[in-house]
């Protein structure tokens, strides 16, 4: 029988997790490593080898996981555990199968070897997001294997298509599948509650309480095409370029949000700091000029902002175009979506047009709710010298679409990690990886946590 010192019991708390989970969680994120489900965008990816696994390992526990596509090949799994008080709300705890592309060349390990070697499980996806995916695998599991049941239903979504439109995963489930949702007020999912390193003796456990929103804009300007000898004021490609520059230079003015406003007041508290957000003469960036290593968790997300990514315009060089296009990745703060569009409707000027190719909404979550205590006590409860603050993620996850349903989404992906480790550049890096001491840490706060959710 697996090793355990405690039963999930009124009487005694929490389960333990026991030394089976513990040895899952490391082989299923190393399994599911080695599934190549590489989203290129393209539409090519196959996410249902890795749905068949997750779907099989529920299946095991007992479950009766739902797989489900909206296009063949990409597919998604829901299953629901029954809690023990039906009154209460559901919770949706979710997690994408696809990942980015890697190039071999690039890395030092094979990026779909799984190989565990030195501490560590290697590949792509051990960060984002296989690692949870495994995760909440072992934690289910380890439940069936001891009659364990959570307090309120819980619904577990896999999901395809997150590094792209999502048009396949997330939100074909929102759209077409919302009754396997029914109930669900609140949900977790990536990017949050890992170790952030704010300095030797400073560690912070960022819980993603909200999310800027994404306009991805394409512009276009039209001149007259002609040789590139001649005198030419309708020049296509100068007038777009002129358009990214001042796009490009633009300074987008403070915009703090709720969540925003929390962390800028706890982060500074932590270094000595009394910070009035609210005062008229507040200054946010001189407040980050003095939070070291911190500040990255919140600069991104002051503001809006529009980095220009991509140009295309001609075909020969003494030829000049009639037509030149170029994309520009754009962010806005929740509450901050008309300014952008204002904004992106001045600086490309009287010759550039602009739309959309994607857009998506922003997000805030209460930080003061008892699930964001929950999460807090479950942290401090296996790291008592845990910082935990609330961040907003300067990109976008699955929650944006569960959002439709009514769902608060919470940032909760729980890691331990040590002094050195650069979790946020290894997301979508090279030599991606994870310790099995934070995956370890990982499921024992998520297992705590989602039995006193």
């Amino acid at each position: 029988m697996a090793d355990v010192t405690s039963l999930g019991t009124p009487e005694n708390g929490p389960f333990d997790t026991d030394s089976e989970a513990l040895d899952e969680v490391v082989t299923f994120t190393s399994e599911l490593i080695r599934i190549d489900t590489t989203n290129r965008g393209s539409g090519d990816c196959r996410e249902r080898p890795a749905a068949e696994y997750v779907a099989e390992k529920l299946a095991e526990a007992g479950l009766e996981p739902a797989l489900l596509e909206r296009t063949p090949g990409r597919t998604n799994v829901v299953a629901r555990i029954e809690g023990t008080d039906p009154s209460a709300d559901a919770l949706l705890v979710h997690g994408h199968l696809d990942v980015v592309p890697a190039d071999a060349d690039d890395w030092d390990v094979h990026p779909f070897s799984g190989e565990v070697r030195d501490g560590l499980v290697w590949g792509r996806g051990a960060v984002d997001m296989k690692n949870m995916d495994a995760m909440i695998l072992a934690v289910v599991r380890e439940w069936a294997r001891h009659g364990i049941r959570p307090r309120r239903d819980i619904v577990i979504a896999f999901t395809a298509d997150e590094e792209a439109s999502a048009i396949d995963g997330a939100g074909y489930l929102a759209r077409h599948q919302a009754h396997l949702f029914e109930g669900c007020t609140e949900g977790i999912g990536e990017s949050g509650a890992y170790t952030f390193h704010a300095g030797p003796d400073l560690a912070l456990y960022p819980i993603g309480a909200g999310e800027r929103g994404t306009g991805w804009v394409k512009l276009t300007a039209e001149g007259r095409a002609g040789h590139g000898s001649k005198v030419n004021r309708e020049n296509a490609v100068s007038r777009i370029a002129a358009a990214v520059a001042r796009i490009g230079e633009h300074q987008w003015p403070v915009r703090l949000t709720p969540t925003v406003r929390a962390a800028l007041t706890e982060i500074a508290a932590l270094y000595g700091i009394e910070a009035d957000v609210d005062a008229p003469d507040f200054d946010a960036d001189t407040l980050l000029a003095k939070l070291g290593r911190a500040a990255a968790l919140v600069e991104p997300t002051v503001r809006n902002s529009a980095n220009p990514t991509m140009l295309h315009a001609g075909y020969k060089v003494n030829v000049i175009p009639g037509t030149a296009t170029a994309h520009v990745d754009g962010r806005f703060v929740p509450g901050g979506e008309d300014e952008f569009a204002a904004t992106m409707d001045r600086l490309t000027g009287p010759d550039v047009t602009w739309e959309f190719q994607h857009r998506e909404i922003a997000l805030q979550a209460p930080v003061d709710s008892p699930t964001y205590e929950k999460m807090r006590a479950a942290l401090l409860h296996f790291d008592p010298d845990a910082h935990v603050v609330p961040f907003c993620m300067s990109g976008g996850t699955d929650a944006k679409h569960f959002a439709r349903l009514g769902i608060t989404g919470y940032g909760f992906s729980p890691l331990r990690l040590p002094i050195g480790f650069d979790y946020q550049a290894l997301f979508h890096g090279v030599d991606e990886r994870v310790p099995i001491e934070a995956l370890h840490f990982g499921i024992r706060v998520l297992d705590r946590y989602l039995q006193t959710a």
